[in-house]
């Protein structure tokens, strides 16, 4: 039964698992499902093991789809047990593999050892247990299908965007005799590259530039001990999500990730898209995962990753030039409309949605 037959009558998702439904990613799909007329609720089980059971128990109603959110591959057991009962589709959204995290990221394993090879096999089979994943670049849909042998039909890209109408345009802020103003917004991890921000700011010679850094992390004590006593770099903790637009608005460029882990090439951070969608360019390092048309723009700035020399280059020519900015604050809208629209991502969604279905 394809998944064209359910398109007739009220259709109704589950959200599956122990997830955080106010992470960015989350909030976007909700705003998707409700953009396609679907009612959505959630099911947090007591222990992600046994939520099948609990499901029967609570006499859960039968969904026309179950969805388990991101980085929840330990909700997915149960999700497809259940799945298989009530005959109904099982959409998986990872966002990242665990086998990438610890063996090609972190180095956790060594990938010949018996441990990768064993989480390998183990995450092979949960992805395959979906109806459909959701990949959020293509990169990662490419890496999806190559790692654990998933065919390219069974996986669909579907972008990270940005919660709209929270994050929408700003004017700039009128001040031309202040420091040029750069953002960094992030959890300090490996991919983000923090190091070569801190050494690319070590290494700066141009226009007076303000950095401000915003969030925690593994690296921030690093990334502060190399900057410790700078009067051009302040550090501040996280933000409540609500007031990052604010943060966003008042900078004239948001650093995206330098990292030259794999992980980096294959992912597009949130912070990229809501710059994007409120208005202000991004300096970000060199990826396959970006549209063919977003080289070309004045708005993504792209530079080798792990590269300090050419991150401190690019803000200085940015901040000499600032009388171009409206022009890239434009252009920035404009790449967000063109590709991570909420418009895009719920069409992105409906075009997933009408190819699938259930597995026997």
């Amino acid at each position: 039964m394809g998944f064209c037959a359910y398109m007739v009558r009220a259709k109704h998702v589950i959200a599956w698992g122990r997830h955080d439904p106010e992470y960015a990613r989350n909030r976007t799909l909700r705003l998707a499902w409700q953009d396609l007329g679907w009612t959505l609720s959630e099911f947090r089980p007591c222990l992600s093991p046994l939520a099948d059971l609990e499901a029967f128990l609570r006499g859960l109603p039968k969904p026309d789809l179950i969805w388990v959110p991101g980085f929840r591959q330990r909700d997915l057991p149960a999700a497809r047990r259940w799945s298989r009962r009530l005959q109904v589709p099982l959409l998986f959204d990872p966002l990242i593999s665990a086998y990438a995290k610890q063996v090609l990221e972190r180095h956790k394993f060594a990938a010949s050892s018996v441990s990768a090879k064993r989480l390998l096999q183990q995450e092979k089979a949960l992805f395959k247990s979906a109806d459909l994943l959701l990949a959020d670049t293509r990169s990662h849909a490419a890496f999806f299908a190559e790692t654990f042998g998933i065919p390219l039909s069974r996986i669909a890209v579907v972008p990270l965007g940005a919660e709209e109408p929270l994050f929408s345009p700003s004017p700039q802020a009128n001040r031309p005799d202040a420091p040029f103003e750069v953002l960094f917004l992030g959890s300090f991890i490996p991919l983000h590259g923090v190091e070569t921000i801190a050494q690319a700011i070590c290494a700066y010679q141009g226009p007076p530039v303000h950095w401000r850094f915003l969030g925690k992390g593994k690296e921030r004590a690093h990334c502060e001990n190399i900057l410790a006593g700078r009067s051009d770099v302040s550090f501040d903790g996280w933000i409540p999500y609500v007031k990052v637009p604010e943060a966003i608005a008042l900078s004239d460029l948001v650093l995206g990730v330098f990292g030259t882990t794999p992980q980096a090439e294959r992912a597009i951070s949130n912070k990229v898209f809501q710059a994007l969608a409120c208005g202000r360019p991004v300096l970000t390092r060199t990826s396959d995962a970006y549209p063919d048309d977003a080289e070309a723009t004045s708005c993504l700035i792209q530079i080798p990753p792990g590269n300090p020399a050419a991150l401190a280059q690019a803000v200085a020519e940015l901040a000499k030039n600032r009388s171009q900015m409206p022009a890239r604050n434009r252009a920035a809208r404009a790449l967000f409309d063109a590709h991570y629209s909420r418009t895009r991502i719920s069409s992105a969604l409906a075009a997933a949605l009408n190819c699938l279905s259930p597995s026997p």
